[in-house]
């Protein structure tokens, strides 16, 4: 099938009020133009500089949501293009993030990223040190904490997947009752192309689609 038929598949299935975000890694422009032309409103990049020369050919006909790990050295790039980041995972970045939308004048809504499988060496920060972060980050004045993202683990059947999108869903409750100042949990990001099913069962409000959408990659 192609791209503007896969969208429109997805746009019927997928229930309303859950954000399709369209992970446009290693994906061409003329793709990615091609699903905002199908009705995606939201674009997911992993690389700021693949971002670039996509946001070249699109501009604002469409959202950006940076999904990837962000490297301090390219947040000042990535305020200019990026409407949301998905994936903030340390104080230090946070704080550059920050120091760059002071610069300019502007506040970025971020999500933080959970390591729900608790893997060693993955990004994301555990769930148990997950409150104590967004904490700290909540005293920034140019970012706004908008709720929580999870990749979890890879696994052979969506239904494995499950536990993990049920801690990040039960971590999302937790935060959400403190009613910290600055954080407005209103996001749950997650399920991919294999799991999006059992994430919105499990509460996702945004997923992040990419073989869905525009098939393997070659």
């Amino acid at each position: 099938m192609s791209i503007r038929e896969n969208v429109a598949q997805l746009l019927r299935e997928v229930p309303e009020g859950v954000l399709i975000v369209a992970a446009a890694k290693s994906r061409s422009p003329d793709e990615i133009v091609e699903a905002v032309e199908a009705g995606i409103s939201v674009i997911g990049e992993n690389y700021v500089q693949e971002a670039e020369l996509a946001f070249s050919r699109i501009g604002r006909r469409a959202r950006w949501h940076f999904i990837g790990h962000l490297q301090k050295n390219k947040v000042k790039k990535a305020i200019e293009i990026f409407d949301m980041i998905e994936t903030v995972d340390s104080v230090e970045l946070a704080r550059e993030i920050d120091r760059r939308c002071a610069q300019a004048g502007k506040v970025m809504p971020v999500l933080i990223e959970v390591n729900s499988a608790r893997e060693a060496g993955k990004a994301g920060v555990y769930p148990e040190n997950a409150e104590g972060l967004i904490r700290e980050i909540a005293r920034l004045s140019n970012i706004r904490v908008m709720g929580l993202m999870t990749m979890g683990p890879a696994v052979t059947r969506p239904e494995e997947a499950r536990p993990y999108f049920a801690e990040t869903r039960e971590l999302s409750e937790h935060i959400r009752k403190m009613g910290l100042p600055n954080v407005e949990m209103r996001y749950l990001s997650m399920g991919m192309s294999a799991t999006y099913r059992i994430a919105i069962e499990e509460g996702a409000s945004i997923i992040r689609i990419g073989t869905r959408i525009f098939g393997e990659r070659p």
